[in-house]
């Protein structure tokens, strides 16, 4: 029919194509780097020839920075950008990161990795942003959206590590190699973000504040004042640690951004539960979280080794031969989304199917789970290093029922939390308290980091015990949520 337009995907807006294809090239870029960057930093040939205490502190702020970032990141298109140029220009400073630490020189692989921090901050939070204003709000189509758009993620996230790794980790090509071909992933999803720009019509076009408003012009300058100052602080920061003014090791950096997050987040709890006028529901319903805050940051400090300890494991102590080829170490990293897209459905069946039998699982049950699981991951570990101790090489196996048992983990876990979160925050504070929760994720990054650094080559007879400590730490606290389960959810209320 002449002048008709294509239907939109599935019965959806015609922007969710965009925005699924545009987070699936950023993710893999991201991803694609991510499964580089610690073996990168501990190769002494063509990498940077760090200790792994070292890299994997590294590893750990800069995966927790991304999350923190994206507090100022949402701030910024909210007030001044909105959502569409917030992801445009986001995208383009990550595409300079990833090309940045293509350069083989050491002063411009940490700005490469400043530049996609940065870029993350606008794009990561933003593009999520715009999914949600395609829809109305009673929209039934919206969850199914959402779910479409976090296939496009773990595709992303499955297929970056795999051509990363191919190149980084060949003779032929090497690191930098790696690094180019994440750039070129985000360089994709610009290209097609903005040819297809016009599916999103007016989602997330314009900020909250209209500079045509005399009141609210003034509003808008004061705000790229405080960004401005922000920039420049950090990039001061940046170059008196860079040039050796300001000395300061990675892993006393990581150690003290674990304590000023746990600091800041204690003190906006209190602040709270003390002054924030709360009525005494509100208020439980806030220790509630406060406990899976914990449960949350204890979670992720074990799952996120996999860019770190599990990575290393995978490139050091694993028999990689499939016939006359190597596997890259990095395509481990590919298996969690892999079973994130095979398994998700599964558990989103598995919990409507127990609630339909009056078997709904509270959400600290869940949690209780996803703990045990992220426990007998690390029990799979132990086997393994177990084996490697004595000398010998571990098979694939080992590290692929443990991603599987960490992703089943995730699927338990990650979701409820974030749904839970919505739920028991009071209203007027939601915006806040989502950007708490991933202040969670920020502190487990980096403990993860922290704690992977003691796995290091001169300790294997150690290793089998530093996995026994994570198993017991992390199936401690699994138990103490499934035991607490009642009085945690009577503290929930309705919210439960």
């Amino acid at each position: 029919m002449t002048g008709a337009q294509a239907p939109p995907p599935l019965g959806h807006p015609a922007g969710l194509r965009t925005l699924f294809f545009t987070e699936l090239w950023e993710r893999f870029s991201y991803y694609g780097m991510r499964a580089l960057l610690v073996l990168f930093l501990v190769d002494a040939g063509s990498g940077m020839g760090l200790d792994d205490q070292a890299a994997t502190a590294i590893y750990g702020l800069y995966s927790a920075a991304v999350y923190i970032v994206a507090l100022p990141g949402g701030w910024i298109a909210d007030r001044l950008l909105g959502a569409q140029r917030a992801v445009w220009i986001g995208g383009i400073i990550i595409a300079i990161g990833h090309f940045t630490l293509a350069l083989p020189a050491t002063p411009t692989f940490f700005a490469g990795l400043m530049f996609i921090i940065a870029g993350t901050g606008l794009l990561k939070p933003n593009i999520s942003a715009i999914v949600g204003a395609l829809y109305a709000r009673d929209d039934a189509r919206r969850d199914a959206g959402f779910t479409l758009f976090y296939m496009g993620i773990n595709l992303g996230a499955g297929l970056g590590p795999l051509v990363c790794s191919t190149l980084g980790e060949s003779e032929r090509f090497g690191w930098h190699y790696g690094f180019a071909a994440a750039g070129v992933g985000m360089l994709a999803g610009l290209i097609y973000f903005r040819s297809s720009r016009s599916r999103l019509g007016g989602a997330g076009l314009k900020p909250t504040l209209d500079p045509a408003v005399p009141e609210q012009a003034v509003l808008i300058r004061s705000s790229w004042r405080r960004v401005v100052l922000a920039l420049a602080m950090v990039i001061a920061v940046a170059v008196l640690i860079g040039t050796g003014i300001i000395e300061v090791t990675p892993v006393a950096l990581a150690r003290g951004s674990a304590w000023a997050i746990a600091i800041l987040a204690t003190a906006y709890f209190a602040w709270l539960l003390l002054f924030g006028g709360l009525d005494r529901q509100e208020k439980q319903r806030v220790l509630v979280i406060i406990v899976l805050f914990l449960g949350a940051a204890t979670f992720w400090s074990g799952f996120e080794q996999s860019g770190s300890s599990l990575n290393l494991f995978a490139e050091r102590y694993t028999d990689r031969m499939l016939g006359g080829f190597e596997i890259p170490a990095g395509w481990f990293q590919s298996l969690n989304p892999v079973f994130v897209i095979s398994f998700a459905p599964v558990f989103a069946a598995l919990w409507v199917g127990l609630a339909r039998r009056g078997l709904n699982l509270p959400t600290p049950a869940k949690f209780g789970i996803g703990l045990l699981l992220l426990a007998a991951g690390f029990g799979v570990m132990l086997g393994a290093a177990t084996l490697v101790a004595t000398g010998r090489q571990a098979l694939p196996t080992w590290l692929i029922f443990t991603y599987l048992f960490h992703t089943l983990g995730e699927l338990a876990l990650s979701p409820v939390g974030l749904s839970a979160t919505t739920r028991l925050a009071p209203q007027r504070y939601v915006g806040q308290m989502m950007g708490i929760w991933f202040l969670a994720s920020s502190v487990g990054n980096i403990l993860a980091g922290l704690f992977a650094g003691q796995f290091r080559d001169d300790v294997l007879a150690d290793m089998p015990g530093l996995y026994l400590q994570i198993v017991l730490m992390t199936a401690g606290a699994g138990m103490l949520f499934l035991v607490f389960t009642r009085p945690i959810r009577r503290l929930m209320g309705d919210a439960g």
